[in-house]
């Protein structure tokens, strides 16, 4: 089961993995200083390409003619449908804090450079056909392709993406805010087709050209007319050049994106065999059971199961039994999501880790899945679950080292222990009480001691008051437990049902003890680190919801964006996991490693799918025939 309640914008697929291959030209400066005026490189050659990678080579050579997890002669027509029961909406805004923006409203823009779904850290010209960047990385220049456009018909030029560059820098989220002028020096355009980008000196060299490639471009034009401030929320968007326009809104309840038929991308390298859908509607639900009718009745035909206990019992519809439902696991090599309980930092009472980890340890995660998921899950530990970034062991040799300068900020046991992982509970009953009598005594040292009415009190005598924030019915069945073994050891522990809109108010505010949320890590994780954990946004940030604040957790984050080598990298990554799991303000849930999908029998995939993505809106597509024999039979 999978509780997305904090963020209504899904991300298009990213990063992934694989054998590389290179491809780069260098270019005498000269010819460019005599077309451009652009500044001699320091060892007068630029690196023109159509990619870059970050450790190592390109798989894709400048030639290519489609990615090889594509079906470059797939069909383009149809709808693909699908549900969510996370919240409602207002806006289709995504990057503003303002309003609840719509799931996918971040799809009507594009970027300079795209990622592939087959390898890990390598990004593609999308709106450039070329970039060009001396060795020292401090700055790049994105040529753009000829014909590129937004979906009025206008060209995307270096204005705008200047624009796109300082308005987000200037007033988008406070995330972007902070983090945008760390790397990024300055941009000035060059002419029509080219944009400079000049990045900070002591701005690590990794992730610098991907932080400017990656940034949104929006039409200047549109938000012109639109008369609206940047921050303000907007049901009618801001144009874009993606493939896709908006359709149908109604607020709450649908959202409809239809395929843009003029779309200036079609055809390209990176673009052939994707996109395949005319419409993708999105219906939205009160909860996750009204969803599930939902699906059962034809009102939406794609359907992703995050809820073990319906995909191992509520199957047997009759769509199902007359075959015009199809279910499938999939493989799935993602890292795990990082779904987990999240303690608020801000509140005193959670000060100390003791504290954290006794809260930790009652929840039984053993019993969970057992009486609750049918044994379909996995216990989470680290950070990077499932891949060779995360800790393991006490640390040694190039992970001490990083370590060693931090010591007198650190939990002590970082130093002589394994990384921090709940102990596994007993699966015969909801509380295990040797958890329990562990949790008591750490709560005793940290001066919480039974008193009147049989809980715990402090020297003030307050009680340690703990409220989970939930949205999800589904949820309840898996919390109410929780709670009850926290009061079984005197906590006053209570779960708080709120609505999405309220739950959105509170995070903002932070006005919260525990809440789900999720710490989606990256195989090349950078200066998005500092948004979920760094101290300069703890309070501002809508991705640090704990309010992580730590001196030495910021200078680890900043040696694994300094990180040149995958070497260097791993060796952060560890030494920063085994940090973040000694501070224990989280309690990890669980992850699945298969996509449990079910829809109806006129969605089709390409028959190797990518390792990091199942990209159901990317590479899938109808098979008209399929769709009309099930129209034809009354299936939807």
């Amino acid at each position: 089961m999978c509780n997305r309640n904090s963020r209504a914008v899904v991300a298009p697929a990213g990063n992934s993995a694989g054998p590389l291959v290179a491809w780069w030209v260098l270019v005498p400066v000269l010819l460019l200083l005599v077309s451009t005026g652009i500044a001699r490189a320091q060892d007068n050659t630029l690196i023109v390409a159509h990619g870059i990678s970050t450790f190592g080579n390109l798989r894709y050579g400048p030639d290519f003619r489609h990615l090889d997890y594509v079906n470059p002669d797939a069909p383009q027509g149809g709808e693909m449908s699908f549900a969510w029961s996370s919240g409602s909406f207002d806006s289709v805004h995504p990057y503003t804090p303002q309003g609840r923006a719509a799931v996918l409203s971040n799809m009507f823009f594009e970027s300079m450079l795209t990622g592939t779904s087959d390898e890990i850290g390598s990004s593609y010209c999308l709106i450039c056909e070329s970039l060009a960047y001396p060795e020292d990385r401090s700055y790049v220049i994105f040529t753009i392709r000829k014909g590129a456009a937004f979906s009025d018909g206008t060209a995307v030029t270096a204005d705008d993406a200047l624009f796109s560059y300082e308005i987000l820098r200037d007033e988008g989220l406070p995330s972007f805010r902070a983090t945008i002028p760390l790397t990024i020096k300055s941009a000035r355009v060059i002419d029509d087709r080219r944009i400079r980008y000049d990045f900070n000196s002591e701005a690590p060299l990794r992730g610098r050209i991907e932080t400017a490639g990656g940034l949104p471009i929006f039409s200047r034009t549109s938000h012109d007319a639109s008369g609206l401030g940047f921050d303000e929320m907007r049901l009618r968007p801001l144009i874009g050049s993606g493939p896709y326009v908006l359709g149908e809104v109604e607020p709450g309840q649908r959202i409809v994106y239809e395929r843009n038929r003029d779309y200036w991308g079609d055809g390209l390298p990176i673009t052939l065999g994707r996109n395949n859908f005319d419409r993708i509607r999105i219906e939205y639900f009160g909860d996750a059971v009204a969803a599930f009718e939902g699906f059962t009745a034809g009102n939406y035909l794609f359907r992703q199961e995050s809820s073990s206990a319906a995909w191992a019992t509520s199957y047997d519809f009759p769509a199902l039994d007359r075959g015009h439902v199809v279910r499938r696991e999939l493989p799935d090599g993602t890292i795990a999501p990082g779904q987990s309980f999240v303690i608020n930092l801000r509140r005193e009472k959670f000060q100390d880790p003791r504290v954290r980890e006794a809260i930790g340890l009652m929840f039984n995660f053993e019993w969970t899945n057992q009486t609750l998921f049918y044994g379909l899950y996995s216990p989470v530990n680290s950070f990077w679950e499932n891949t060779d970034m995360e800790a393991a062991g006490p640390p040694t040799g190039a992970e001490l080292a990083l370590l060693e300068p931090l010591r007198d900020q650190l939990q002590p046991e970082v130093f002589t222990e394994d990384p921090f992982s709940l102990p596994a509970s007993s699966p015969a009953r909801a509380l295990d009480r040797r958890q329990a009598r562990r949790a008591v005594a750490l709560l005793e040292e940290a001066g919480w001691l039974s008193g009147s009415g049989g809980l715990l009190r402090n020297a003030d005598g307050e009680t340690l008051e703990v409220e989970f924030l939930n949205t999800n019915v589904l949820f309840d069945r898996i919390i109410t437990p929780y709670v009850e073994n926290l009061r079984a050891i005197g906590v006053d522990a209570r779960l708080s049902r709120v609505d999405s809109a309220q739950l959105t108010q509170r995070e903002r505010e932070y006005d919260f003890d525990i809440i789900t949320d999720h710490f989606p890590m990256s195989y090349e994780p950078g200066s998005g680190l500092r948004q979920y954990f760094g101290s300069a946004t703890a309070d501002t940030s809508v991705f640090n919801l704990a309010g992580v604040a730590s001196p030495a957790i910021d200078a680890l984050i900043e040696h694994v964006v300094a990180a040149e080598t995958q070497e260097d990298l791993n060796v952060a990554v560890a030494a920063l996991d085994r940090v973040l799991r000694w501070e224990r303000f989280r309690v990890p849930q669980w992850f699945n490693a298969a996509h449990w999908v079910a829809y109806y029998d006129m969605y089709r995939y390409p028959e190797n799918l990518p390792p990091y993505a199942l990209g159901f809106l990317d590479i899938w597509w109808v098979d008209p025939v399929a769709e009309a024999a099930l129209r034809e039979a009354g299936a939807f």
